[in-house]
């Protein structure tokens, strides 16, 4: 027995889809902004250092020095020696009051006197040291600023929007198909 066939021939349905994107702009201006500041006021106050040197101890070991020194200093010296050689004097004197006590004081005096002890060598600087006298006082600043604020002003400008809107197209290219043909055998 024979059976007859079914052929089917199909088609599918074809869609066309069409999009166009949206768009959004936006433009802003830039800000306007004015500023104005004065410039910080200073002041600055200064104090001089001072120094100070004294130099009268090392010109006095130089033997340079006003008159009115040098006659105190021979003064004092004088007054030292005549001091002391009236000490020697008395000290002398009292030894030759006591001769009766025995030992040779006479010869002994002379022989003091005569052979006066030998001077010591030694190395001195002169002037000597530390004899320049320094002072010093430092110099003194004071500084005053006085800020002053900004004045700002800055008008902002809004921004401005520009929409698109998208859009999407569709349409039919093909429909669909369904053949059915029937084969005899």
């Amino acid at each position: 027995m024979k059976i007859p066939q079914l052929q089917m021939e199909s088609q599918f349905a074809r869609i066309a889809i069409n999009r166009t994107d949206a768009k959004l702009e936006i433009k802003q201006e830039l800000p306007k902004v004015h500023m104005e500041q004065r410039p910080a006021d200073v002041t600055i106050r200064t104090v001089p250092g001072k120094l100070t040197i004294d130099q009268t101890q090392a010109f006095a070991d130089m033997n340079l020095m006003s008159i009115f020194e040098r006659n105190d200093r021979f003064s004092r010296e004088g007054l030292q020696a005549v001091q002391e050689g009236t000490a020697r004097r008395a000290r002398e004197g009292k030894e030759l009051m006591q001769i009766e006590h025995g030992g040779n004081v006479i010869a002994a005096q002379a022989k003091r006197n005569t052979h006066p002890p030998m001077k010591a060598l030694g190395i001195t600087f002169i002037p000597s040291n530390f004899s320049v006298k320094l002072d010093y006082q430092p110099a003194e600043v004071q500084i005053d600023v006085t800020t002053h604020r900004p004045k700002i002003q800055a008008e902002t400008n809004s921004p401005q929007f520009t929409y698109h809107p998208g859009d999407v197209e569709t349409s039919l290219v093909q429909k669909n198909d369904l053949k059915i043909t029937v084969i005899e055998p």
